[in-house]
């Protein structure tokens, strides 16, 4: 498979030049960092949801407090868009909301 071999690409060619084949170790370390970032941020917002769907909505205030920065810290991050981290902080943020309504 191609990721076992670092100086394979993903579509299974050899890397030719020594550039290339750090290139390729950078992005398959870059890519392990991003999957484990994109995971964590995930399960913050699964404890958000299963809150929201318990009906507590203090639990699921302090589950939103504590999945904010993690969103965030994932836009900055380059893991995704800022604007799709603060889409989904405002609609998560409107849901804990209407619990208490």
């Amino acid at each position: 498979m191609a990721g076992d071999d670092p100086g394979k690409h993903k579509d299974g060619a050899m890397a030719n030049t020594s550039s290339a084949k750090k290139a390729t170790r950078k992005i398959l370390a870059r890519t392990a960092v991003n999957k484990s970032r994109k995971s964590r941020m995930r399960t913050f917002i699964r404890k958000v949801e299963e809150a929201i769907a318990g009906g507590d909505q203090a639990t699921a205030a302090a589950a939103l407090r504590a999945a904010q920065p993690e969103l965030m810290r994932a836009a900055q991050k380059g893991v995704l868009h800022k604007n799709t981290a603060s889409r989904k902080v405002s609609r998560l943020a409107s849901r804990v909301k209407a619990l208490g309504a």
